[in-house]
């Protein structure tokens, strides 16, 4: 037994002795996303610090914890609050929550962040539907030897955001009319923000929003036969477009101040995916 899939079945043990409930989805809440419980009828909860070898998020805002639940009829299970590579662990290591909820049965990942806007048609408090990435600026979480029961060596990542996902999310965006953007999210490695020139970088190679996550939960998420969808809160400009210093508490700020209508997006979004069951 490989030594990932080793400590990833020890978490689980760790997540069965607290409940056995099964998830169809699983829901990364990013920042504006953090008290998203509202909306979920709760069966349980589950502190990261309780789970063997599990890593812990450092982030402000981030509570570290799995909710496990329904919204509707959809069984889900919920991040508050993400491993970040800038945190100081491994790619690997960043990855294992994905893992975690694959090996609890989900077979969806939907995953949030904030993000700063790149195209010029966006604007703090848009949200952006992923429908492409770039994560070539930080390492592949598949990177080292592969343990086949997590995923195939050489995973295809054509359709990496799914069709059919994507369709869910822009039904929820028209049925409640909450404006939707779609474009490609880049994920560079943080904590420092972008200077101008790499913004522009950014632009050139064709990404609409930058972050410091989601990429490469994307990655795991697809090699672990996954189907994935993503919405960005485009929570500031990024440097060169911004004409003011960028700050976490401008991040946080925008994000809390549109997290209403975030979460009815996510919400809505989550219903019309019942249908994917």
């Amino acid at each position: 037994m490989s030594e990932m899939y080793e400590k990833l079945r020890r978490c689980l043990e760790s997540v069965r002795n607290k409940t056995d409930f099964v998830p169809e989805t699983a829901l990364v809440l990013g920042s504006g996303l953090g008290n998203y419980a509202e909306n979920i009828c709760v069966e349980a909860t589950l502190d990261y610090a309780d789970i063997e070898g599990f890593p812990i998020s450092t982030v402000p805002g981030h509570k570290g914890r799995y909710i496990f639940g329904t919204i509707g009829r959809m069984p889900i299970v919920c991040m508050q609050g993400r491993i970040h590579y800038y945190e100081g662990y491994s790619m690997e290591e960043v990855v294992l929550p994905i893992r975690l909820m694959r090996l609890m049965g989900a077979k969806q990942l939907f995953l949030t962040n904030a993000a700063g806007g790149i195209n010029p048609a966006m604007k703090a408090g848009d949200f952006m539907m992923i429908t492409g990435q770039i994560a070539s600026f930080v390492p592949s979480p598949l990177r080292g030897a592969n343990d086949e029961r997590l995923g195939v060596r050489f995973p295809d990542m054509t359709d990496l955001y799914d069709v059919k996902l994507q369709e869910a999310i822009r039904k929820a965006s028209a049925e409640h009319h909450i404006p939707i953007q779609e474009g490609t999210y880049i994920q560079l490695g943080g904590p420092n923000y972008e200077t101008p020139q790499e913004v522009a970088m950014c632009r050139i190679l064709g990404a609409d929003a930058v972050g410091m996550s989601t990429a490469c939960e994307t990655i795991a998420g697809k090699h672990a036969g996954m189907r994935v969808c993503g919405i960005s809160c485009i929570s500031n400009l990024a440097a060169g477009i911004s004409k003011t210093p960028l700050s976490h508490q401008e991040v946080q700020e925008t994000a809390d101040r549109v997290a209403p209508l975030f979460q009815e997006l996510v919400t809505a979004s989550i219903r019309n995916m019942e249908e994917l069951l």
